[in-house]
């Protein structure tokens, strides 16, 4: 779930909840009121409405009194007969008042002398026993009733509620309300921002962790987040940042350890050439070539030295432009199968002189187009071919160049019958410097670029490059070539 949406469901949370449970509350208070009610008033609440029940029975009482108003008002001034309906006002917690003119003549035993009947009177400008009542007190006056007596004098009847209990009841329970209401959004609203921002926070104190150990240099500190939302996001991102630095590092310190073997390589191809250079030339000061055969050994020594030298700085020069990428290429499409020819020809004068056999199959009629560097493809070819000759054990050796039409590209085979690799040393050999002759020595395992620069070529031209062998019987290397459409266009890299 997203941040958003999350943030969402709190908001809504947090008005929903607070509501629900206030609703609780005030149910509960409800039924504690109605408890406080039924002990307060002698009355059955099962019966339905405590509150009509109350109205109801005053209103019977009121009936009965206003039929006996009729009948014979003047035993409403008997107080005897009077209290035959105290014990049903007691039960609604009520008390009758009946007054004559200003004179109040019976106030019910449960009212009798309290504030609620000074009230009355002060409320209706009455007085009482010759004193002018002060209303001091809550008092609710539920009903009046106004009727004649037999002499024509004004007579009343007031049905007076006790109120205080009501007060009591309404300061007790909404003290209640307010502190549970307090609560319950104290309560709410620190739960939900303590789930909510704890699902937010965790995981940024994770990033910010896994920060501080990437800063440190520890770059295996992983960060692992399930989560779908925003943060989920950019914890994953973050872990695909983490591993992408990493590798960085990792190639950058490969590169770093290629660059010292590189050092190291060509300090000890050009030391070799270079000591013996530097033997021959002490050889001549010293007067050691003291015939002119001698002399014309040594020189000639000297020039194949220095020769071996140039031609290894300037294959690891080609082979540092190729890695850098920074060697043009000129493309042009050419028929595969006669430019093939044509480099057969070329040199397969110097293999018959070291007894090697060159042939180029199959011979096809339709002519496959690809896109080349002509010069630079034929340096790929060169250097395979050398590569096989220099590595050839065989009294009469062979290598076959077979062509391979696929759907969309053209693979050439390479195949000798020279001494092989090993399975070991297979994966290796188009390495910068690898030779299968660990001595080093030129005289039979040349530069070591021959091959590199070979693959970089290829690559250069969106192919690829690989090998197989048997051990004492040969070996066949494989490059492909991108099959070409049309013959009229040329492009430059």
């Amino acid at each position: 779930m997203s941040i958003r949406n999350r943030l969402l469901l709190s908001y809504i949370a947090m008005l929903l909840v607070p509501l629900i449970l206030l609703t609780l509350a005030v149910v509960f208070v409800l039924v504690s009121l109605i408890g406080d009610i039924k002990g307060l008033y002698k009355i059955d609440i099962r019966e339905g409405n405590p509150f009509t029940t109350i109205i109801q029975k005053q209103k019977e009482i009121l009936d009965d009194i206003k039929q006996q108003a009729v009948k014979n008002p003047e035993s409403l001034t008997d107080p005897e007969f009077l209290q035959i309906w105290n014990p049903q006002l007691q039960d609604i917690n009520m008390g009758m008042v009946v007054q004559k003119n200003d004179d109040i003549i019976y106030a019910s035993p449960n009212i009798s002398g309290s504030d609620y009947v000074r009230g009355i009177s002060a409320h209706y400008s009455v007085r009482i026993e010759g004193e002018q009542a002060n209303f001091t007190v809550p008092f609710f006056l539920s009903d009046k009733y106004q009727f004649k007596f037999s002499d024509h004098s004004d007579g009343s009847v007031f049905f007076i509620t006790n109120a205080s209990p009501f007060g009591k009841f309404a300061g007790k329970y909404l003290y209640t309300l307010i502190a549970a209401l307090l609560i319950i959004l104290v309560v709410t609203n620190g739960l939900l921002t303590y789930f909510v921002s704890r699902s937010i926070v965790r995981p940024l104190k994770a990033l910010q962790k896994a920060t501080e150990q990437i800063k440190e240099g520890n770059l295996d500190y992983a960060v692992i987040s399930e989560s779908k939302d925003e943060i989920g996001d950019l914890s994953r991102s973050f872990e695909e940042m983490r591993g992408r630095l990493k590798q960085s590092v990792l190639v950058q310190l490969q590169y770093e350890e290629n660059r010292k073997e590189l050092i190291s390589n060509v300090s000890h191809d050009l030391k070799t050439p270079i000591t013996n250079i530097k033997g021959y030339v002490e050889g001549i000061m010293d007067g050691v070539a003291d015939t002119p055969e001698k002399l014309d050994k040594y020189v000639k020594t000297i020039y194949a030295k220095a020769t071996d030298m140039d031609r290894l700085i300037d294959e690891l020069f080609l082979y540092s432009k190729l890695d850098l990428h920074n060697v043009p290429f000129h493309f042009e499409h050419t028929d595969i199968y006669s430019f093939l020819q044509d480099c057969v020809e070329e040199v397969q004068f110097d293999l018959n002189k070291q007894h090697i056999s060159l042939e180029l199959l199959p011979t096809v009629s339709t002519p496959m187009y690809t896109a080349i560097d002509r010069e630079k493809l034929k340096r790929v070819l060169l250097n395979i071919l050398e590569n096989s000759a220099k590595y050839m054990d065989k009294s009469e050796g062979f290598i076959t160049i077979r062509l391979i039409e696929q759907t969309d590209w053209i693979l050439v085979q390479i195949e000798d019958n020279g001494q092989g690799v090993t399975e070991d040393a297979l994966s290796s050999i188009f390495e910068r410097f690898y030779r299968t002759e660990q001595s080093r020595n030129t005289a039979t395992g040349g530069s070591g670029l021959g091959l590199a620069i070979a693959k970089q070529i290829i690559e250069g031209h969106g192919g690829e490059v690989r090998a197989t062998s048997q051990l004492g019987e040969g070996t066949s290397i494989f490059f492909t070539l991108k099959k070409a459409q049309n013959t009229s266009q040329e492009s430059e890299i």
